[in-house]
């Protein structure tokens, strides 16, 4: 009798033990996501505001935030007589970040704005992308630019100049820009990018020989303001777009490398009109057990609010609810993959006056749902 008991005790204790693993495995697994604030209203003594953000992940594995320092005023490039371009890294997944760095940096006058960054995964070069205006002797006109660095984001070379190589001569006085946040190198190692011609259409440019040069395709594409280019599983192109004034997303594809797209409006994907960010997380052809995409955007028709992660497994065709990242008051976002594998996303917060690096991970996103195994 006594033996049964004592059997019967150590069944119960052993399920309530079994029990307590699960939970904490599972406590484990599904983390919060975890903010960390990099730019803030203030932090910087005579800087009234930081704006526009891009985040890569270099080869080493660091990241790199790279945003807008708008010293006298929060107005845009055409606006603002001194916006510089600085970044913060990190080598442990955001964790914790270096100072601030600068990299573009013109005197008074002159402003460089809207920061997008691509990773040639062949050279190791990082190129980041960004608008110029001269305020004094050329306002209103738009000028495109690059810079690279060829160790992880610590230096960075001289501007170039590329607006002659991926715009037309005659948009000389156009209203102009290259889309910030980031473009791709797809598989074939070129890398691609949009800009935008507000009155003659979003248009790709890339590069065939690894940033030496670059080419513009003339085939404009509407309705579309600031948009992000993915390469999909097929190999074909998709443009997920900014339209303003119609609560939704737009997407263009093209599978003849540019040269025509076809349109599409997605309801599901409700806009206020704002920059979004969307990335490719897996690949079956890079031995990943799915393929997956990952959207960042305001999930709102008509207000700059609740940023949302959402996940694709038809390379998409079709998205997830998603999760809400952070309900309040945020704007534009900027996606990268983590080398531990989780997701970042960095973004505006509280009427542009934070932007905070959120990371988080596929199980949080999917609920369990799904793993990387």
């Amino acid at each position: 009798m006594i033996k049964n008991y004592l059997v019967f005790f150590a069944i119960i204790i052993l399920s309530c033990c079994k029990s307590h693993v699960k939970e904490e495995n599972k406590n484990q697994i599904i983390e919060n996501p975890e903010f960390v604030t990099l730019f803030e209203k203030g932090m910087e003594n005579g800087v009234n505001c930081y704006r526009i953000p891009s985040i890569v992940t270099a080869p080493n594995g660091d990241l790199i935030a790279a945003i807008d320092q708008r010293v006298p005023s929060c107005g845009d490039l055409k606006w603002s007589r001194d916006i510089n371009i600085i970044v913060r890294r990190s080598k442990d997944n955001g964790k914790t970040w270096t100072p601030i760095e600068t990299v573009v940096d013109f005197p008074e006058g002159k402003s460089a704005s809207d920061p997008s960054m691509i990773v040639d995964r062949v050279t190791g070069e990082i190129f980041m992308f960004y608008n110029f205006m001269d305020l004094d002797k050329e306002k209103d006109v738009y000028y495109l630019h690059v810079v690279k660095s060829n160790d992880n984001g610590k230096s960075w070379s001289s501007p170039e100049d590329i607006t002659i190589q991926i715009s037309k001569p005659e948009w000389h006085n156009d209203f102009k820009f290259i889309t910030s946040g980031r473009g791709i190198q797809t598989s074939s190692g070129k890398l691609l990018h949009t800009m935008v011609n507000l009155n003659r259409g979003l248009h790709v440019f890339g590069s065939n020989d690894h940033g030496k040069s670059w080419y513009f395709i003339d085939s404009p594409i509407m309705p579309a303001d600031e948009s992000k280019i993915i390469e999909l599983a097929d190999g074909s192109l998709m443009i997920n777009a900014r339209v303003n004034k119609q609560g939704m997303r737009y997407v263009h594809t093209s599978n003849d490398d540019g040269k025509t797209w076809k349109t599409k409006m997605i309801p599901e994907l409700i806009d206020p009109g704002c920059n979004a960010s969307i990335v490719r997380y897996t690949s079956v052809k890079n031995g990943d057990n799915k393929n997956r995409l990952l959207f960042s955007n305001t999930k709102s028709e008509s207000n700059r609010v609740n940023l949302t992660l959402r996940i694709s497994y038809d390379e998409g065709k079709t998205w997830s609810e998603g999760k809400t990242i952070y309900a309040g008051s945020s704007a534009y976002s900027s996606l990268t993959v983590l080398k531990n594998g989780d997701i970042g996303v960095f973004f505006e917060k509280d009427e542009y006056t934070k932007n905070d690096f959120v990371r988080c991970t596929l199980e949080w996103l999917t609920d369990g749902k799904d793993t990387l195994d």
